[in-house]
């Protein structure tokens, strides 16, 4: 939608992350929206102000603690409830993210104040903000969802989903299930591999993948990852490749994208590391 006012600023992109329609972040001193209706989830957190909206004829309100889901094809609108407008940052998720069966505990109660999974939703913006983080983003995306799924269920369904999900995949969880997924990401250091296609191809949960992963080795499955790509970029630059060459050879998005982990790893840019070389 428009906004109504020239000092209205907006920022939209698709990132390449399975399950993620559209990422949204908007700062609106006045606008308004009509009565609409999305085809997708919509999570919407407020970083600045409130927002005040009305979803099957109830009227609810997001302070900056909590965050906002609001299911697809019921209709809702939305304004300012404080003065000077709003910030906020929204997600659009499709139903393989959220299935329609929480639809009716979404209009219910759309309005969450739980710490950690506000937390859990800014981590996830952030990095779907860093191109390059894909890994990263879709890790976070599995644990907002499955804690969405959490606090939505019914208490006794939410515990048997989560007895049941445990009972299905012990025999493939711990360290022997860790080890695979290592083994497969060393094989696609450049390349890599999506968490669903890992899960897929390790016939595992993406969530139980993660957790598996960082118990066992206490690192993230992403940051195993980007650890990887570091360590065969002061390769190439030893070897006397350029920053840029060796950015597109081990997998980073660009040479920002290298600089910024290499000097996090390493503590130096690759400019300066290279020179250091003898």
């Amino acid at each position: 939608m428009a906004p109504s006012r020239l000092d209205a600023t907006v920022s939209a992109w698709r990132p390449p992350v399975p399950g993620v329609v559209e990422v949204f972040h908007a700062h609106f001193p006045a606008y308004t929206y009509p009565m609409h209706v999305h085809e997708a989830w919509t999570l919407l957190i407020v970083d600045d102000g409130a927002v005040r909206y009305d979803l099957e004829r109830h009227r609810h309100g997001t302070p900056g603690d909590t965050v906002s889901l609001l299911p697809p094809h019921i209709p809702h609108n939305g304004s300012p409830a404080t003065p000077g407008g709003f910030r906020k940052r929204v997600l659009y998720l499709d139903t393989s993210r959220l299935p329609e069966e929480l639809i009716g505990a979404a209009v219910d109660g759309p309005d969450l104040r739980d710490p950690l999974l506000r937390r859990r939703v800014g981590q996830l913006h952030a990095a779907l903000a860093r191109p390059g983080e894909e890994l990263e983003a879709e890790s976070r995306l599995t644990f907002v969802a499955e804690r969405l799924g959490a606090l939505l269920q019914p208490r006794s369904a939410a515990v048997a989903a989560s007895v049941a999900a445990v009972a299905a995949d012990a025999p493939r969880t711990g360290p022997a299930l860790a080890r695979r997924l290592r083994e497969l990401l060393d094989a696609r250091v450049t390349e890599g591999v999506g968490l669903a296609e890992a899960g897929a191809l390790l016939g595992a949960h993406p969530a139980h993948l993660v957790r598996a992963f960082s118990a066992a080795y206490a690192i993230a499955p992403h940051q195993y990852l980007t650890a990887r790509r570091v360590e065969r970029a002061r390769a190439l630059l030893l070897a006397g490749a350029g920053p840029a060459e060796t950015a597109s050879g081990t997998g980073f998005y660009d040479q920002a994208h290298l600089t910024r982990h290499f000097r996090r790893l390493v503590g130096v840019t690759p400019g300066r590391f290279q020179r250091s070389a003898r």
